[in-house]
C-alpha cells in the first residue's frame, strides 16, 4: 500500500543525498539522537513527578510549564531528523519490524499524553503541591510513558542493526 509513496520519497534529491553522503547521515543521525535523548530526558523529569519519585517538592503545573517547551522543541528537531534518515531508505525501514515497532509506540506515547492532558491534568490544582500524592491515573500515565519511550529507544536502536 505504501511502496510506492516511499519509493517516491527515497528517490527524491535530498535523501538520495543523505544516502549517497559519507557524512551526511551520520550528522544527521547524531543530531537525532540528541534530540531524541532531550525529548525522553525532559519527559522522565515530568513523569518522575507523577510518579512521585522525583521533584516532589516542586508544584506539577511548574515543572510542566518549565519542561513541556524543550520537549516539544526537541521533540520537533527529532521528528525532521528522524524523517530524513527514514527518507534515505524508505522501502528498507519500512520493511522492517523495529521500525513499524516504533512507529506504533510513538502513537502509543501520544495518546497517553493526550489522555493524561485531557483526564488527570485537568484536576491537577487538587494535587499539584506537596505533600498531595498525583492521583493513580496521573501515576499510571507516567509509568506507562516511561515503559512507552523505553520502548521507543530499544526498537529505535534495533533498526540500526536491522
Amino acid at each position: 500500500m505504501f511502496e510506492k509513496l516511499f519509493a517516491a520519497l527515497q528517490a527524491a534529491p535530498w535523501a538520495d543525498a543523505i544516502s549517497e553522503s559519507t557524512w551526511m547521515f551520520p550528522t544527521i543521525e547524531t543530531l537525532h539522537v540528541l534530540a531524541l535523548t532531550l525529548v525522553v530526558g525532559s519527559i522522565m523529569v515530568v513523569d518522575l513527578r507523577l510518579l512521585n519519585l522525583a521533584s516532589r517538592k516542586r508544584p506539577v503545573r511548574e515543572l510542566v510549564n518549565e519542561v513541556l517547551p524543550w520537549t516539544w522543541v526537541a521533540f520537533a528537531c527529532a521528528a525532521i531528523t528522524g524523517s530524513l534518515l527514514f527518507s534515505s531508505a524508505a522501502t528498507k525501514y519500512w520493511g522492517i519490524w523495529p521500525f513499524r515497532a516504533k512507529m506504533v509506540l510513538l502513537m502509543f506515547a501520544a495518546l497517553n499524553m493526550a489522555v493524561f492532558h485531557l483526564g488527570a491534568y485537568r484536576g491537577v490544582a487538587a494535587w499539584d503541591r506537596a505533600p498531595a500524592v498525583p492521583p493513580p491515573a496521573a501515576k499510571l500515565a507516567g509509568g506507562l510513558s516511561l515503559l512507552i519511550w523505553m520502548g521507543v529507544i530499544v526498537l529505535g536502536r534495533w533498526i540500526g542493526f536491522s
